[in-house]
């Protein structure tokens, strides 16, 4: 699982079935600290979340698939939390 923090939805209008009714998020990759990691990336919606909301997404096809329901379907990403806070210890 990575942080993520919603940066944009996606609209398409021509995509696969199993993906009908569910929403395409664009997704920023954080660091523990807030700070951006890497690319943005594109994943399925499974929470409602959106934009400016901070994330748990899977990257591995078999959980993303199985926690949006659609098992067998072309999914490598989706979101599967809102986060509320963060806390570190510092010792």
């Amino acid at each position: 699982m990575i942080i993520a923090r919603v940066v944009g939805d996606v609209v398409a209008t021509q995509k696969h079935p199993s993906h009908e009714g569910r929403k395409i998020l664009l997704v920023q990759p954080l660091q523990l600290d807030g700070s951006e990691r890497g690319d943005p990336v594109l994943a399925l919606d499974a929470v409602d979340a959106g934009v400016g909301d901070r994330v748990l997404v899977v990257q591995e096809g078999v959980s993303a698939m199985t926690s949006v329901g659609r098992p067998q379907s072309p999914i490598d990403m989706a979101v599967v939390g809102v986060i509320d806070s963060i806390s570190l210890d510092q010792e």
